[in-house]
């Protein structure tokens, strides 16, 4: 297991260091001079003026130089300051956004996970059913919505319409904190972003579970007289969450990607809002950090879900 896990994250590092690599490369190939965005454009500059800011900031310098000075201060846990906010290091900024973020995200993730599980379970027993035709309905209906749609529809549903639910932010302004205002705030985005990973995740049980549920070990158990229950939450449940497993590590990755988008919609103050905020600033720091810290997380995660694959299917050879 120390072999595998030092393996997966030599791996991980090498993912995260090309991302940095493709990140870095591909905001210099915007159109634009990034000493455009260090500028006030009210305020004229000569010549002079810009090429010692461009010295300074060390964009004089061939784009590999450039890179290897940004890499070298980032291990050292320096990601520069922002550009729009120039007292603020952009470590700090992304710290102070990652509590919201993972709020919404696991919290999107955890009603993914047991509502695609539990109608999963239930379009497999009962196929054919009413039930696993609806719920196959909503399956695609959910995987077909991007998540920028869901957002606004639902935006409009439920807090324009029918006025059930705030329309954004993740308190309300002016009142004191309160455990059921955060909950009141965080149903609805958190519901939205859960929708493609629900659908995804109630897919793929639906398949496992019915390729489980024919095999001899299963048939024998009936045979046997075990109550149906347990047949399905004791013989067959685990067996059948193997490819689960490792499709809820995946989802991770497209609820960052939703985040984005709904953050945005809903005015949710995480890491989604920050880094739209700052690809419209051209914030080149804050969008190197963020993407960065992302990145690192998403491997994290996708290290955990092979290490709990591992786990739970013993015949994984690890060593």
């Amino acid at each position: 297991m120390l072999k595998y896990s030092l393996r997966r994250l030599l791996i991980g590092a090498g993912m995260l260091l090309a991302l940095s690599m493709l990140i870095f490369v591909m905001l210099r190939l915007t159109p634009g001079d990034p000493i455009d965005a260090y500028i006030d454009p009210n305020v004229p500059m000569s010549p002079s003026d810009l090429a010692e800011l461009r010295a300074t900031l060390g964009l004089d310098r061939p784009l590999p130089l450039q890179y290897l000075a940004w890499l070298q201060q980032a291990l050292t846990g320096n990601l520069g300051y922002s550009i729009q906010r120039p007292d603020q290091a952009v470590l700090n900024l992304v710290f102070s956004r990652i509590g919201p973020t993972v709020l919404l995200m696991g919290t999107a993730i955890v009603l993914a996970i047991i509502a695609g599980i539990a109608t999963g379970i239930i379009s497999a027993v009962r196929r054919n059913s009413l039930a696993d035709v609806s719920f196959s309905v909503l399956a695609v209906t959910g995987i077909s919505s991007p998540p920028f749609l869901s957002g606004l529809v639902g935006l409009y549903l439920f807090s324009v319409y029918f006025n059930w639910m705030p329309s954004g932010g993740m308190l309300t302004p002016g009142r004191e904190f309160s455990l059921l205002d955060l909950i009141h705030h965080l149903i609805l985005p958190a519901s939205l972003l859960a929708l493609a990973q629900t659908a995804l995740i109630m897919r793929y049980m639906r398949g496992s579970m019915l390729e489980v549920l024919n095999q001899d070990y299963v048939r024998t158990a009936r045979a046997k007289g075990v109550a149906e229950f347990w047949v399905i939450t004791k013989h067959a449940l685990r067996n059948a969450l193997l490819p689960v497993i490792t499709l809820i590590g995946s989802t991770i990755g497209l609820a960052i990607g939703g985040a984005i988008f709904i953050e945005s919609v809903f005015n949710w103050p995480g890491m989604g809002l920050l880094m739209v905020t700052a690809v419209e600033n051209r914030d080149y720091p804050v969008i190197m950090g963020s993407t960065l810290v992302i990145g690192a997380c998403v491997i994290t995660v996708n290290l955990l879900t092979d290490l709990a694959y591992a786990v739970v299917d013993p015949r994984i050879e690890v060593g």
